[in-house]
This record gives structure tokens, sequence and C-alpha cells, in this order.
């Protein structure tokens, strides 16, 4: 009877733990403020915008429908964090290269140097192109606008090494425009993570 007694409530816990341990699907959060209007939950959104990439193309929102992507901002000459974050950038753009379902976007904050040509040839120079990449520039209130839409930091800044202070984030979109995920993008370990979310978006998305 003991025996029984025992097995009996082993089998309980058992029962309890595996009930409370149930694989529960994991899902990204949606980033930013949220507003409640007639009922309907309206979360931040990328706004539309038009810039022109390395091959003189005008880029859209339009050109990212049913993809998610990859956001950053950079700029060609910067002495500090651009490198560390473009070899990072470089491994997400070997890692997905065959996956249509995702795409990345650079913003120039140097919109006075860093011209077309010059944004078609460090594409070359790392070997990447469009539409799989688009490197962009354009108006540059436009643009540092849109870094506050990707709560990134982009500020001209005569005294910081290149003239501009500005983040090293890597911004991870969907394709309803909502921002998802972001890492330190001179950090592999952060960007190791990253890899995870984008992966855990990819299979939420598709």
């Amino acid at each position: 009877m003991r025996c029984i007694v025992c097995w009996s409530i082993l089998a309980l816990m058992v029962w309890a733990f595996t009930s409370g341990c149930q694989y529960q699907p994991q899902t990204l959060p949606i980033l930013g403020e949220a507003d409640v209007v007639n009922g309907d939950t309206l979360y931040h959104t990328i706004p539309d915008f038009a810039f022109i990439n390395q091959d003189s193309q005008t880029i859209t929102n339009a050109d990212f429908a049913g993809k998610v992507y990859v956001a950053d901002f950079f700029f060609i000459s910067c002495p500090t964090i651009c490198p560390k974050v473009k070899r990072q950038m470089l491994r997400l753009y070997e890692r997905y290269e065959k996956d249509d379902r995702i795409a990345f976007l650079s913003h120039s904050i140097d919109v006075r140097r860093d011209t077309v040509g010059r944004l078609r040839t460090y594409a070359q120079g790392l070997g990447v192109s469009a539409p799989k990449w688009h490197f962009v520039t354009g108006d540059k209130d436009a643009i540092y606008s849109m870094a506050d839409d990707y709560f990134s930091i982009v500020v001209e800044d005569p005294s910081a090494p290149g003239g501009f202070d500005h983040s090293g984030k890597l911004i991870l979109v969907d394709a309803q425009r909502h921002v998802r995920a972001f890492c330190d993008g001179t950090d592999p370990k952060s960007v190791n993570q990253f890899m995870r979310d984008i992966d855990l978006l990819l299979r939420a998305e598709y």
C-alpha cells in the first residue's frame, strides 16, 4: 500500500510539472508605443519613405513588401563603429543571401559625401548588391527623421569622430513595418542572438 501511495504521489508530481511546463511558442514583441483607437490596437510602424540606392533606383516601402528586413545607419568614412557593424551585417547577408524573405537596408547619414557613386563602389567592395542589400541616400532631414522611427540615434556633431554621432544598432522590421528586435551591431554575441530573433520571426511570418 505504501508503494502504491508513493507512486501515486510521484505520478501526480510529474503530471503537475509537465502540465506547467508545456512548450509555449515564442514570439517577438512589437516594439514602440501602441495606441488604442476605436477598440483597435495600433502599433508603431515605419512610415512611408523614398530614398535613392547605389544603383540610382528610388527605393520605397514597396520594395520590402512581403519581406522582413534589417536596417542600420552608417557613413562610409566612419572611423569608429561602422566597419565593425558592416562586418556583422555581412555575416547576416551571407547567412540569408539565398533567402528571398529577407532584405537589408543601410541608410547613409553623410548625405553630402556619400554620393550614389560612392555607395555603389562601397557595396561592390563588400561584394554585395541590390535588391538584396540597398545602400541609400537622400534628403538629410528625411533620413535623420527615419532614425527616430527605427529607435536609433543619428546626430551631426563636429566634435565626434568623423563628424557624426550615431548608433550601431541593427534593427529588425517585419512585413507589416513593425520593429520587432534590435541588437548591438558591434558585438558578435549580440548579433548571434539577433540571428535567432530573425529565424523566429521568419518562422512566424511565413
